[in-house]
């Protein structure tokens, strides 16, 4: 079977059976378009139901050496094409396994970055002042600051929102996440107030002129774009005073791990984030201890830190 043949029906097969968004299945294809470009250029002639378990270490060690990738995406990059073999053996077009002797490679522990939650009472401040102003455009980034924080959705999602997602008067949301799976987001009655403002203040000014659903509009009545939120956000939180990466992920962590900090369930965190394995919700308890660990650096008698009784005092009476 030719190449091109193996990969339209491996994008078929995610698009129209897995329902992958359009952005992972173009990471896919991109991933699987250097494999074979890779493939072509090592040997003039490369079919992918023809390749062996060499084949993929070669690869590997060809990116691993140009230094283009790190480790991380470059294990990301070898999901795709495993993904992509995992189908071939699933169609009958291959028989063995050629990844089953194939590791990853090794990567850092990254613990999520998030906003404290001293310096996310100033946003919070700032987007509930921002939604009163009389420019449409800062009312919009202001809601969606607070909706993403809020809710701890993802910035495909928020960008897919629409009208008639909210039901029960506005006091649950419902989102459609990875792989087309739907979950129930209930709203706090403060957010649910701004929302329903924010929607009678556009009609009011008649910022639609289509019939577009969404709840996020671009300057052009149109659905937001993800780009267009994620400049909204970066400039909202630098305007705060944020340091380091302002983004809706930030966001989306800084929910959860607020969540964990008051004592939340990983349980009920993993179903409000929409996480298909609670392995991806556990990642939030390393952000709490590395939390007691910096308490612990700054506070205890005993540490490399501060020394000082009062010190330890003070801590305790936050």
């Amino acid at each position: 079977m030719q190449n091109h043949e193996i990969i339209e029906r491996f994008r078929n097969y995610i698009t129209a059976e897995r329902r992958y968004s359009p952005l992972t299945v173009r990471n896919y294809m991109h991933d699987i378009e250097k494999f074979v470009a890779w493939g072509e250029a090592s040997s003039g002639c490369f079919f992918l139901d023809k390749a062996e378990s060499k084949d993929v270490r070669e690869w590997v060690m060809a990116i691993s050496d140009s230094k283009r990738l790190n480790n991380a995406s470059i294990n990301r990059a070898k999901s795709s094409i495993r993904s992509l073999y995992k189908f071939m053996r699933r169609e009958g077009i291959i028989e063995n396994d050629i990844f089953a002797t194939i590791q990853s490679l090794r990567t850092k522990k990254r613990i999520p970055k998030f906003i404290n939650e001293e310096y996310l009472a100033k946003v919070v401040e700032k987007v509930l002042s921002q939604l009163h102003s009389e420019e449409w455009q800062e009312r919009r980034d202001a809601l969606l600051v607070l909706m993403l924080y809020t809710c701890g959705i993802r910035l495909a999602e928020v960008v897919a929102i629409d009208h008639d997602h909210f039901f029960d008067d506005f006091n649950s949301l419902k989102i459609k996440g990875k792989g087309g799976k739907e979950r129930i987001i209930p709203i706090t009655k403060c957010l649910k107030e701004k929302i329903k403002h924010f929607i009678s203040q556009n009609l009011d000014e008649n910022i639609c002129i289509t019939q577009e659903k969404a709840l996020f509009l671009s300057k052009e009545g149109e659905r937001i774009s993800r780009s267009d939120v994620q400049r909204s956000v970066a400039r909202l939180l630098r305007g705060c005073g944020i340091q380091g990466k302002c983004s809706p992920h930030v966001l989306r962590h800084t929910f959860a791990t607020h969540l964990l900090n008051d004592g939340a369930d990983l349980r009920e965190i993993q179903e409000l984030m929409g996480h298909s394995s609670l392995r991806a919700t556990q990642v939030y308890t390393h952000s709490n201890i590395a939390q007691l660990q910096r308490i612990y650096d700054v506070a205890h008698p005993r540490s490399g830190g501060a020394t000082s009784f009062e010190k330890l005092k003070e801590l305790s009476n936050h």
